[in-house]
């Protein structure tokens, strides 16, 4: 396959948006995947995300067919919205995107990456086993919604709406 892995920009932004909200069953959030925060993200993780594009050997120059979100804490790395188009998949485009990423977290010494791929993403599921990595059943994954309601309600009585 005809295609550059090359670092996501914030001019990627519509691009990349259109991908996510063309993958059935993919969810993005208003409040984290928004123009403003995902440009937040990059200026964070100026190297390390990535979008896959045509080459200009193909019929469509420059479109991007694939997108990952990868960033870092400063000890691991974590990759977010893992996609690739449904017609150019099975061709070694996750699998590069992947190594685009790998590559630039140990360009800053980022031993180890996470991610998190939801329990009924079969597609999701079956490539990341397919690629070697490993499933992780010994830990619980937690979140909590940081919105005032949500911290007051914690602060003030142990609890969230």
């Amino acid at each position: 396959m005809n295609v550059i892995c090359r670092a996501m920009t914030a001019d990627d932004y519509d691009d990349v948006r259109k991908l996510w909200m063309s993958i059935t069953g993919f969810g993005i959030r208003k409040i984290d995947d928004s123009r403003e925060e995902i440009e937040r993200f990059l200026q964070r993780n100026p190297t390390t995300s990535v979008v896959a594009q045509l080459s200009h050997k193909t019929e469509n120059p420059g479109k991007i067919v694939g997108a990952i979100l990868c960033g870092s804490d400063g000890r691991q790395g974590y990759l977010y919205h893992v996609c690739v188009l449904s017609e150019y998949r099975r061709q070694g485009i996750g699998r590069q995107m992947v190594s685009y990423c790998m590559h630039a977290l140990a360009d800053l010494k980022i031993n180890r990456v996470a991610l998190i791929a939801f329990a009924k993403n079969d597609v999701g599921n079956a490539f990341w086993r397919q690629i070697g990595w490993n499933g992780r059943s010994d830990c619980n994954y937690y979140d909590f919604v940081l919105n005032e309601e949500n911290i007051v309600s914690f602060i003030e009585e142990g609890t969230v709406s």
